[in-house]
């Protein structure tokens, strides 16, 4: 997937001055299934986090790691993994990580303890980081030009709604508990498809590689991973910890990894001209600010899928099933996006539907957490049906276009260098999008707390009077409510019970259950409140993005002419 930008190294021959593969539409099935496997697994544990919390007695932090190990350890490999399919073949590094990433997801599903599930979520990570890379590079090596845009707009498509597919997917296998293993089938079900695709890999993927491919830069990949890692714990633990000295100060320490990440990349260009990242890409303007808008986006959509399953599961109380078969709506409506906008609209108007698609996304966030705040716990599934379909197609107009038209505005060379660029960029705006939300969200839920316990306090009154309880009995009940939900909401894991909520207990079964209501209400009003709270960064989040994709040239189609980054007329793809 990497290809080095030095204008002296030899590429296997060009497919289209060749006959095309016969076998290159089942090879593409095949990378195709990968690509999805992948991106599902990025969300599928969204939907079954109450499950697995209560299963493995897993507290919020250890949640948060197993939806962010994979995509860290994904991202910090990432360009690597691309790097060693053009040095040892991309079908063999291809197949390589598909072996690891099956029998990581086996070792996931057989997790007995959150520490085990999150080392081999981790492990599933790294084998993504092998297998993906080599997806677009085999596409590439594969298809005449005539065909290709043909199978990345397909391939944009299935992948572009294979994340929404995640939760959809998650859900009913989470319902369905499957041979009684409840949560484990959402990575069990990677073990057949592994199976088959190393099969059809063997059989029908022609083997492809650089023919003068430069050296590994191994302090560059050290220097990748240091940084990224220095800053993503600190901000996933931080909340939990306190936010101690050396969480600050393991960001600050990220920067300068990145910095020293940057003069060394610099260095090794002129001394061998192999660096792991080429920093000439950047020279593009058009591509950096598409680069940083992406970066921005993922960062959003990681954040959003994980509190849309909180607020459904923890905030509404729905069970798995209800919040999958509700995010249906969402998944129909990116793939109805993604299809159209990477096979009709993006050919056509170009940098035009990123921004239409930032923009839907942003009023449907904002219509989302305003319709959710205003119903509180009597919200319906048919209610979030409008404003998840705005967002769904939204994205839909945003993944599936963009990884062309933003390398469209880089040489031919360099596709595969800045097609790294950009897959890392997603993999770390989600595991950025987790930890950044978790801070937002939650501290905003703790501080919001006492909305929902005031509103639950006045409902829960009447039925203490009913009771026939007297006035300082009930005053001692209203109060120890009170505290009880503010608590709820401060604490780090928002399914762990409090001790301010382990009081006395009230011997009327009746004043039991109006209490047992009136914490379930107040808990739905402060998740939707803050919900909507949340929902407006990502609002503007989206907007900010949205001009970022302005930067991209007015003609910027899936296929266009531009400048090389050495300054010479070259034909961008």
């Amino acid at each position: 997937m990497i290809n080095d930008l030095q204008p002296n190294k030899v590429e296997p021959p060009d497919p289209d001055s060749t006959q095309p593969d016969p076998r290159r539409w089942i090879a593409f099935a095949t990378t195709l299934a990968a690509g999805f496997v992948d991106l599902l697994d990025v969300t599928i544990v969204n939907v079954a986090v109450p499950t697995i919390q209560e299963d493995l007695g897993a507290g919020y932090a250890q949640i948060e790691w197993i939806i962010a190990a994979y995509v860290l350890a994904f991202a910090a490999i990432l360009i690597t993994g691309g790097r060693l399919g053009d040095l040892y073949g991309r079908k063999r590094i291809f197949m390589v990580g598909m072996v690891f990433f099956t029998v990581a997801s086996a070792a996931c599903g057989l997790s007995s303890d959150p520490t085990m599930l999150i080392a081999s979520r981790f492990l599933q990570g790294l084998a993504a980081g092998l297998m993906v890379p080599q997806i677009l590079a085999i596409l590439r090596e594969s298809f005449p030009e005539r065909e290709r845009a043909k199978a990345i707009a397909v391939y944009s498509a299935v992948c572009g709604s294979a994340t929404a597919v995640g939760l959809a997917l998650g859900a009913l296998l989470v319902e369905w508990d499957l041979f009684g293993l409840g949560w484990r089938p959402i990575f069990l079900v990677n073990i057949p498809i592994g199976i088959i695709t190393l099969i059809t890999a063997w059989l029908w993927m022609k083997e492809s590689r650089s023919v003068a491919a430069p050296r590994l830069d191994l302090v560059g990949v050290a220097l990748v991973t240091a940084a990224v890692l220095l800053l993503t714990y600190p901000l996933t633990e931080g909340r939990r910890l306190g936010w101690p000295a050396w969480t600050i100060a393991m960001v600050g320490a990220s920067a300068v990894a990145l910095v020293v990440l940057i003069g060394y990349e610099r260095r090794r260009q002129r001394i061998d001209g192999s660096p792991l990242i080429d920093l000439r890409l950047f020279r593009s303007r058009p591509f950096t600010l598409g680069l940083v808008s992406w970066l921005l986006f993922w960062i959003c959509f990681g954040g959003f899928f994980l509190v849309w399953t909180l607020l459904m599961q923890v905030g509404l109380g729905w069970s798995p099933l209800h919040a999958g078969l509700t995010s249906l709506f969402f998944a129909v409506a990116t793939g109805i996006g993604a299809s159209v906008s990477a096979g009709v609209l993006a050919p056509e108007f170009g940098r035009r539907v990123l921004l239409v698609g930032g923009l839907l996304t942003g009023t449907g966030f904002l219509g989302y957490g305003a319709l959710v705040q205003h119903y509180d716990q009597a919200t319906t599934s048919w209610q979030m049906m409008i404003p998840l379909v705005l967002i769904g197609i939204g994205f839909g107009f945003v993944v599936a276009p963009t990884i062309d038209l933003v390398l469209g505005q880089v040489p031919t060379h360099a596709g595969g260098a800045a097609s790294g660029l950009l897959n890392t960029g997603q993999q770390l705006g989600i595991a950025l999008g987790v930890a950044l939300v978790g801070i937002v969200f939650f501290t905003q839920l703790d501080h919001d707390s006492g909305r929902g316990a005031d509103e639950a306090v006045g409902r829960v009154r009447p039925e203490l009077a009913a009771a026939g309880l007297p006035g300082p009995a009930q005053t001692a009940i209203a109060d120890g409510f009170r505290a009880c939900v503010r608590d709820r909401s401060a604490q780090v894991d928002p399914t762990e019970e409090p001790e301010a909520c382990r009081g006395s207990a009230v011997a009327d079964p009746a004043v039991t259950r109006a209490l047992t209501e009136a914490g379930e209400h107040a808990n739905a009003i402060n998740f939707a409140n803050t919900f909507r709270y949340t929902l407006w960064y990502g609002a503007g989040i989206m907007l900010l993005l949205s001009f970022g994709f302005l930067a991209l040239p007015r003609d910027a189609k899936l296929v266009r002419e531009g400048l090389d980054i050495d300054g010479a007329t070259t034909e961008l793809t």
